[in-house]
Formats: structure tokens, C-alpha cells, sequence
């Protein structure tokens, strides 16, 4: 017994090569299974790409030369055996081995090569193999002789299934992410005070005549709206709508050229009605929301790179289309976050005085200051970059630029601050992201002649979620933000702040695996005025405090297909409570692939 190991050390080159061959070979089987055969066929090629071909295998004299092979490891004493005694070990340039990574057929064939070219030296050299050592060798052969052609067989099938991959494949740098979203969708139960909507209107004016018809009916021939027209509206109006059945589909083409980047462009149609326009408050909007009559358009197209700074601890973004701070910053609202298969209601997803501020193109900048425990991050973005006309541009138009501080002081909890500074042109403010009142989305709408007026704004956020255990996940945010209009001139300014708060939990894995009961709600956004220039221009702000909340249950078909029932509710809809509760419900199918 002890003479047959020392002859099998001896032709450890050989046993050496054949275990190469066999572990091709056993990737080439896994690669036959239902389940993992292409991805390990694209990893096993990604692998040998991101080790790069201009790396050509060095010549190994001693095994301490490998870095990352030390004396615990299982197999030492063959690589120190194969190196000692036969010179058999090739390493790469930065004197590694790479022991636990995928072997690819091109390092196999240079191991392989190796220890042939050292095994005809060694015969060449009188004494350095005896006949014995050349018996035991032929003996392994044919011993082997049917494994190794079954082995070779997978070894070319695989070759033969990854070239028709390589042949039919999209694309060598980008993959493509997509997602499809189906739903049935009503509200109901509820109505919105029409005298009271009226009488606002009559109140400060903020409220243009066109609103007011479209959600409370007609007005005078003249298009203006008195105290005599009031007796008009027909006081709780209810709401007036049919169920809908609408769609949204996103494809996310998201290509790397060197691993750790990413290029964006999606594509986006749908026909998901907007519901602010149904019930007359935007609270009531979905968070899938699209409608552009399911014509396709480019949605979004944005670069985020690593900076070859401290490490690449710095990342880099820039966007020229669609990119918004939620893109840049992190919302911190993990199980309610995504568009698709979040919240249901607009507001649940996340703070919308920061989230929702002003989008288009721009650039931003993360530095994580200690991995994974904080991290700051710089944005500026405008919503008409592209335009060159007066008073747009890349840094005459709206705006919104700030910073975000994220820190994770353990695992599971996650705390996030953030500031915001904004400009709004007279014709584009909404300072909500359309998730209140009109009152709070443009408080000085009325002002200048009817034109309204630039607001600019200070925004600050908070936020955090919470992982109780590993199936309850808590989370929250808040929101105050201090506007000012810009009078002509410069000239009595009128001022208000807005105030919003959320709070959420969320049940993981309940009855399946991959499931979500979530709870969600809070206070939408508040406006009121803080100054005597507001009041003296008429500015009022929203008379009651209005609520959301939501309910939803999201059950996985399977790793690609959830549903998701659910409703949510408005309590004093544009922050009124003469205005009755209106009442959403949602049936979400959710389809990514």
C-alpha cells in the first residue's frame, strides 16, 4: 500500500492534469442540469474574461511564491509536492493561484501543457523516471481510459453549447431587465365637497377655473367663479368613475464595460390612469402611475461609475434623461420602494418633498467615508437641460441640488438625513411631486396676475427602516420644507412651509416564501403660510391635516409572478374635512423578467 502512494506521487503531473480534466468536466455536467446550465456556462466565460487574456501563466519554482495559498489549505501538500518535485505549477502574474475559482479549458490546456513539457524532460533525463514510474503511468491510463472519454464528450458539448450562446447572445456588455405590470383598478365609496373645493377657491384664488370644473362640474359661461355659483355644484359630489383595467411595461437595458458600472436606458409605455384627475385630489394617485397611450419612449437614460479615488470608494452618476434624486439618494423604504411591485399609493413609496423634487439630467457623487456603515452623497439636477432658450438650460431652469447622509450603525437598521434646495419656474412648480393638495403643490399659483410665481424651497428629510428579526420590517420618514415665492421684483415675498410624515411595517415571508402583508400610512403634504406678505396677498394654506392609509398582501406565484390586492384611503382629501373619505382599490399583477 505505502509503495502504491509513493508511485502515485510520483506521477502526481499526471493525476495532476486529470483532475483538471475532471473538474471541467464536472462544470460541464452541472451545466447540463435544468436549472444552473447557462448561467454557469456564462459564468465559467465571465470568469475567464475578468481574468483577462493579457495575464499569461508564470512558471512556479516554490510554492511559497503563491499569495494566496497558505499551509491550512487542503490542498498544499499536493501543489508543494507538484511544485518540489516536478516543477509543475503555473501561477499568474500577481503571484496568485486562484485555487478556488472556475477553470476554463484555456487554463486547463496551459496546466495541462505544463506538466507534458516537464514530463518529457524528466524521461529525457537518464534516471529521472524509472520504468516503474512509467508502468504505473500507462496502467492509469487505461485504467481511466473510459472516464476520461465520457469527460472529454461533456467537455465538448459544452464547448459546442457555449459558441452557440456566443453566436446568439444580445450583447457581450449589457443584459436586460424588464418588468410588466397589470392592474385592476376603481375608487369608490366617497365623495369630494364641491361647495367646499368652491368656497376655497373664492378664498385665495389658488385654485384655477379649469380645476375647478374638472373636478366639480360646471362653471359660468364666463369662466368665473362668485358666491352665486356655488348654489350650483351639487355639494358632495360623488366621484364618477368606472373600474379600470391598465398596464405598464419598463424594459431596463443596463449595460457594464468593465464590471463595476452601469449605463441605464429604459423604455417605458403604459396606459395607467391617473386618478388625481378622477377624484380631484392627486393623493389619490397609484405608484405605478403612466400613461402615454402605451407608446413607447425613452423614460430614463443615466451612467453610474466607480472613480479611481480612495479606493474606488467614490462613485459617479450622470444622466441626461429621466434621472431623478431617487436615483442618486437613498430612499430608505426597502419593502415599499419599487414602482412596480411597492406601495400602491404615490405617496407610501417615499418622502415626495425630496424624492419626487426635480428630475431630468444631471450629475451626482457618493463617497462612502467607512464601507458600509456611511456614506454622503452630492446631487444636481434640472428638468430642462437640453432646452437652450432664455431662463433654461443647465443651470438657469428648475433645479434641485443638496446632499444625503446614510448611516447603518448595525445590520438591519438604516438611517438616512437629507437636504434639498430647489427652484421651481413659475410654470413647473409642484412642490409635492403631486401627492397633496393644490394648495400645497403650488401655493402661489394665484399671485402675479394669475401667472403664479418661482417658488424656491429648503427641504429636509428624514428616514429609516428597521429589520425586527428577519420578518418584520419597520420603516418611516418625515418631511418640512420652507417655500418663498419670488414676487416681481423681489418685492413682498410670500412664505409657507410644508410638513409630511409616513410611517410603515411590513410582515416578510407570511403563509409563503417571498410574501408581504404591509401596513402604511400618514400625514401628506401641509401647506400653510408663515408670513404677513402671504395673507396680505391672499395666500392661505390647507385648512385641515389629511391622511392616507394603505393596506396590501403580496403574494409570489412564483420567483417572476406576484398579485397584490390591496386599497388605500384619503381622510380629508386636500386637506379638508368637509371633503368625504375616498377610498382606492387596487388588484396588482406583477410579471419581471
Amino acid at each position: 500500500m505505502i509503495k502504491l502512494f509513493w508511485q502515485t506521487l510520483k506521477v502526481a503531473p499526471i493525476l495532476f492534469a486529470a483532475s483538471l480534466f475532471a473538474a471541467s468536466g464536472a462544470s460541464a455536467q452541472s451545466v447540463t442540469g435544468e436549472d444552473q446550465g447557462v448561467d454557469k456556462t456564462l459564468e465559467q466565460i465571465n470568469n475567464y474574461q475578468n481574468l483577462g487574456q493579457d495575464q499569461p501563466l508564470s512558471q512556479v519554482t516554490n510554492v511559497n511564491q503563491l499569495r494566496d495559498v497558505s499551509p491550512t489549505d487542503w490542498a498544499y501538500e499536493a501543489l508543494r509536492s507538484l511544485v518540489d518535485r516536478y516543477g509543475c505549477i503555473a501561477g499568474y502574474p500577481n503571484q496568485t493561484y486562484r485555487g478556488d475559482q472556475p477553470l476554463t479549458r484555456y487554463e486547463f490546456a496551459a496546466g495541462l501543457n505544463s506538466c507534458l513539457n516537464q514530463i518529457e524532460r524528466l524521461i529525457a533525463s537518464q534516471g529521472s523516471v524509472s520504468q516503474e514510474d512509467l508502468d504505473t503511468i500507462n496502467r492509469l491510463q487505461q485504467e481511466f481510459e473510459a472516464e476520461l472519454a465520457t469527460l472529454g464528450g461533456r467537455v465538448d458539448e459544452l464547448e459546442s453549447r457555449t459558441a452557440t450562446l456566443e453566436d446568439n447572445q444580445f450583447s457581450t456588455t449589457t443584459k436586460l431587465n424588464a418588468e410588466a405590470v397589470f392592474a385592476v383598478t376603481d375608487t369608490f365609496n366617497g365623495g369630494f365637497s364641491a361647495e367646499n373645493l368652491a368656497q376655497t377657491a373664492l378664498n385665495n384664488d389658488n385654485l384655477s377655473d379649469a380645476d375647478i370644473q374638472n373636478f366639480v362640474g360646471d362653471v359660468n359661461a364666463d369662466g368665473v367663479v362668485d358666491n352665486n355659483d356655488v348654489d350650483d355644484f351639487n355639494d358632495n359630489n360623488d366621484i364618477n368613475d368606472e373600474t379600470a383595467f391598465s398596464d405598464r411595461v419598463r424594459l431596463n437595458f443596463d449595460s457594464s464595460f468593465y464590471g463595476k458600472d452601469r449605463l441605464r436606458a429604459r423604455l417605458e409605455a403604459g396606459n395607467v390612469p391617473n386618478y388625481g384627475d378622477v377624484t380631484g385630489t392627486d393623493s389619490a394617485r397609484l405608484n405605478f402611475e403612466a400613461n402615454n397611450g402605451n407608446n413607447i419612449e425613452l423614460s430614463k437614460l443615466y451612467y453610474i461609475f466607480p472613480l479611481p479615488f480612495l479606493n474606488n470608494r467614490i462613485t459617479g452618476y450622470v444622466g441626461t434623461t429621466g434621472m431623478g434624486v431617487d436615483d442618486v439618494f437613498d430612499p430608505g423604504n426597502p419593502t415599499l420602494e419599487n414602482s412596480g411591485d411597492g406601495a400602491l399609493a404615490r405617496f407610501n413609496r417615499y418622502n415626495p418633498l425630496i424624492y419626487r423634487a426635480t428630475a431630468g439630467a444631471g450629475a451626482g457623487v457618493t463617497l462612502d467615508l467607512i464601507p458600509d456603515k456611511i456614506a454622503v452623497t452630492g446631487l444636481y439636477v434640472t428638468d430642462n437641460a437640453s432646452d437652450p432658450t432664455n431662463g433654461q438650460g443647465l443651470f438657469n431652469g428648475s433645479y434641485s441640488t443638496g446632499g444625503q447622509i446614510d448611516f447603518t450603525p448595525f445590520e438591519g437598521l438604516q438611517l438616512g438625513a437629507s437636504y434639498l434646495r430647489g427652484f421651481q419656474t413659475a410654470d413647473s412648480v409642484n412642490l409635492t411631486g403631486s401627492t397633496g393638495s393644490p394648495l400645497a403643490a403650488n401655493p402661489f399659483n394665484a399671485l402675479n396676475g394669475g401667472i403664479g410665481l418661482s417658488t424656491t424651497s429648503n427641504t429636509y428629510g428624514l428616514n429609516a427602516s428597521y429589520n425586527l428579526g428577519e420578518k418584520i420590517v419597520l420603516g418611516g420618514f418625515g418631511g418640512y420644507s420652507t417655500v418663498s415665492g419670488l414676487a416681481p421684483g423681489n418685492d413682498n415675498n410670500p412664505s409657507g412651509e410644508l410638513w409630511t410624515w409616513q410611517g410603515s411595517v411590513s410582515f416578510l415571508d407570511l403563509v409563503k416564501e417571498g410574501s408581504q402583508l404591509a401596513f402604511a400610512g400618514g400625514q401628506v403634504p401641509r401647506f400653510s403660510p408663515t408670513d404677513g406678505d402671504a395673507a396680505a396677498a391672499g395666500v392661505v394654506g390647507d385648512i385641515d391635516r389629511s391622511y392616507l392609509v394603505e393596506a396590501q398582501y403580496k403574494f409570489p406565484l412564483n420567483d417572476n409572478i406576484s398579485i397584490t390586492p390591496g386599497a388605500y384611503a384619503i381622510f380629508n382629501a386636500n386637506g379638508n374635512n368637509d371633503n368625504d373619505t375616498i377610498y382606492a382599490g387596487v388588484l396588482r399583477g406583477y410579471f419581471k423578467f
